[in-house]
């Protein structure tokens, strides 16, 4: 080595050049060798390092230690080690140079490696917060955790320039009065996304596995993530919808979580009766109804209230329509005592069975109660399994369900209005 030295020396004296080169050349050269040997201690740091890590990760009993180790947070921290050795040997090897460029360069690997362990550490710490999450948990802790990653980003950014700029950061950061509008539109989703998950924090408007609807960003889905800027909803229909945070805040969403916590599902649906089959029981089929179960007791109290009054109207000599009772009415109490005696129907929430106004396409009979069961398809079959029987029983009570003409009854009538020819 000293004999190239010698000659390449001799060359550059040949050629004219300073002698001063020569001590420029050694110089390189060192720094070379120094920085070899820093990439070697570095990698055999790591290997080593991560593999004493891992084995002592497996003999432990906690599990936070497996997410830093996932996460490599320990080997940001092994190769902290090898930078810490070089930043305060760098003087010893360089005793007559200025080192001042080298030092600045070894600081900002270690702010690198600084903000890297950091956002790794929160990785981890996400990772074993949903782990330990108890089933059903609908909190998360993601928007939080990227509000400390942009800090931290931030942080690492302006103490690298610090050091670049040999400036104290409180300086620095004194001076970015101009910058920081600059930063504010650069960052302005995540500010936004950031005051609304808080804002929906506090108030408790959303929570991870909510189901939403929101029809402005076609969402109608459960919740599968909150992050700072983006709220993401998997439809009924499997596709996603991204949805910015700060808009669940300035626009109106509905959240079914409600109803899921109370444990049932609202059922509010009508069938229209046809007006014209409305009428008053004969006794014919007053004594029929009187056979379903669900009617016996209920007929025979309000025969005897109904007779009781009447009998008050004759000895009063009041001159009124005695009452009787119809075919609607008692088929509304049957639908109540069904209902009532259905297994799948919440008892002890709002239940009615109600008139609603009557228009052209007959008389509303509308059924507002609850279900007991939530779930879409079990709750929609459950809901067709109540009007199919509904449906079917209303002739036993001679009403007809009111229905538009369609093609099929349009030509029936034709065919019956149709003249017979001579002969037939």
């Amino acid at each position: 080595m000293s004999t190239l030295l010698a000659r390449f020396e001799e060359w550059l004296s040949s050629v004219g050049t300073s002698s001063t080169m020569s001590g420029t050349i050694d110089e390189l050269i060192t720094l070379l060798v120094v920085l070899a040997v820093f990439s070697l201690i570095d990698r055999l740091a790591f290997h080593y390092g991560r593999s004493w890590t891992k084995k002592v990760v497996k003999k432990t009993k906690v599990d936070w230690d497996d997410a830093l180790y996932r996460h490599k947070v320990f080997s940001y921290g092994i190769r902290m080690l090898p930078a810490l050795l070089l930043l305060y040997t760098i003087d010893l090897v360089f005793d007559h140079l200025d080192t001042n460029l080298l030092k600045q360069l070894t600081r900002i690997y270690m702010d690198y490696l600084f903000v890297g362990g950091s956002i790794a550490a929160l990785h981890s710490a996400e990772e074993v917060y949903v782990s330990r999450r108890e089933p059903g948990s609908i909190y998360t802790i993601k928007p939080y955790l990227q509000v400390f990653q942009i800090i931290i980003i931030v942080l690492g950014l302006l103490i690298a320039l610090s050091i670049l700029l040999s400036q104290n950061i409180s300086v620095i950061i004194g001076g970015m009065g101009a910058f920081a509008a600059v930063l504010g539109l650069v960052f302005r989703d995540s500010v936004l996304g950031f005051v609304g998950g808080l804002q929906i924090s506090i108030n408790n408007m959303l929570k991870y596995g909510d189901w939403i609807s929101l029809p402005k960003y076609n969402a109608d889905g459960t919740v599968v993530d909150i992050s700072l800027t983006t709220v993401k909803v998997q439809n009924w229909d499997k596709t996603i919808s991204t949805i910015p945070t700060y808009s669940l805040v300035t626009e109106s969403f509905r959240n079914w979580r409600g109803m899921e916590e109370s444990g049932g599902r609202r059922i509010k649906r009508s069938i229209n009766i046809d007006i014209s089959s409305i009428k008053f029981c004969t006794p014919e089929l007053l004594e029929k109804l009187r056979k379903i179960d669900l009617l016996g007791e209920y007929i025979e109290s309000r025969e005897n209230e109904i007779h009781s009054y009447n009998e008050r109207l004759q000895h009063d000599h009041i001159p009124a329509i005695p009452r009787r009772q119809t075919n609607i009415g008692i088929f509304r109490a049957y639908i109540s005592s069904y209902l009532r005696a259905h297994e799948q129907i919440h008892k002890k929430m709002t239940f009615m069975v109600r008139q609603l106004q009557p228009t052209e396409h007959g008389l509303p009979i509308e059924l507002y109660v609850f279900s007991k069961i939530q779930e879409w398809t079990k709750y929609e079959s459950l809901q067709a399994d109540i009007f199919d029987h509904i449906l079917a029983t209303a002739p036993l009570f001679e009403l007809r369900i009111f229905q538009s003409p369609g093609s099929f009854d349009l030509q029936e009538l034709a065919l019956r209005n149709q003249p017979q020819r001579p002969g037939n």
